[in-house]
């Protein structure tokens, strides 16, 4: 079963409606989605599934990243989006039917669209994995009872292991409570993230950067890299040799933070001891959690969700149009033009 406060995330997430979005309102080559899917471990305690972006990707190469991308068509809904990319990702199917029998994705919500610094409007949609309740009659059955999962191991031991990666290096999962926390969860029995040399690495490191005209919080964690089982980490051959190194701890452009982590991110997917979840991704998954657990991080954060409001700013000034001009760049200086509006 459902632990109590995982049940209690899920019933907020179902709840949670998002501001009016300007998703639409950007032209279709700025629209972009991913998926932040939860499922239930043997404990009954929420995991969210990432993946480690391939080498040859244009963009954000080597990156931890949700699944998701860009909307192909003007019709397309970031659920279908996220739903698409996933697919194309990491193998997940589109349709329940497709799943192994019993299994279902729900669509709990949607987030506020974050935007990147590539000018793309990214939406996160969040969804839930788990086995379907068992049939029963109208006279029997509960809330409880349709929304809980029958056998929540199942899960993690039989979707999990079919999320072959396609398009990324890895697929790998992590605990979604614990984008809240500032130290790793061991209560679960679980070892805490580790360094090359085998010393003890910190779950969680955070500095604040200039952005917008305002201090911004930019949040690494570092996710303990699991056994290279079928049901904890799938790696894509072709790609988990060489990742290329990211230039930035942060999706958007701003300098690398200083002081908290300094150190370069590691060149080879082989010698990682821990994956390196930054910039956007972070901020998504700290978001969602605030939102699930009905609780504010223990580090020190931004109080707002996503940027609806400097997206419909820069659409007014004529920013994000179809076409990206040669050598247009969303800087600060941009961003301080479209405050003033």
């Amino acid at each position: 079963m459902l632990s109590q406060a995982s049940a209690q995330a899920l019933a907020r997430l179902r709840a949670y409606t998002p501001p009016p979005t300007q998703w639409y309102n950007c032209p279709l080559t700025r629209r972009a989605a991913v998926l932040i899917l939860l499922f239930p471990d043997r404990h009954g305690e929420l995991k969210v599934v990432l993946t480690m972006r391939a080498s040859t990707l244009r963009s954000y190469a080597g990156q931890v990243a949700l699944p998701g991308g860009k909307a192909d068509r003007t019709n397309e809904s970031p659920w279908d989006t996220a739903r698409r990319e996933a697919y194309e990702e990491i193998g997940l199917p589109t349709t329940d039917a497709k799943l192994p029998p019993g299994f279902r994705v729900e669509h709990l919500c949607e987030m506020p669209v974050n935007l990147a610094k590539t000018e793309l409007g990214v939406r996160p949609c969040v969804a839930f994995l788990c086995p379907s309740a068992p049939s029963s009659s109208p006279s029997s059955s509960t809330e409880t009872d349709k929304n809980s999962p029958a056998s929540p191991a199942d899960v993690e031991e039989t979707i999990i292991p079919r999320l072959d990666p396609k398009e990324v290096a890895a697929v790998f999962t992590a605990p979604f409570h614990n984008f809240l926390r500032k130290t790793w969860d061991s209560s679960r029995g679980t070892t805490g993230p580790v360094q090359k040399d085998g010393r003890p690495e910190k779950w969680y490191r955070g500095s604040w950067v200039d952005w917008n005209e305002s201090r911004w919080r930019m949040h690494n964690f570092y996710v303990p890299r699991p056994p290279s089982s079928p049901s904890q980490l799938r790696t894509n051959a072709s790609q988990s040799r060489n990742p290329s190194t990211p230039a930035s701890p942060s999706d958007k452009p701003l300098p690398a933070p200083q002081g908290d982590d300094p150190r370069p991110e590691p060149a080879a997917f082989d010698d990682l001891s821990a994956f390196r979840v930054f910039g956007m991704t972070a901020r998504i998954l700290v978001d969602a959690a605030r939102v699930a657990y009905g609780e504010e991080p223990e580090f020190e954060h931004n109080s707002n969700y996503g940027d609806e409001d400097m997206i419909g700013k820069l659409l007014t000034m004529g920013r994000l149009s179809e076409v990206r001009a040669k050598g247009e760049v969303l800087t600060n200086e941009v961003l301080k033009e479209a405050s003033k509006m």
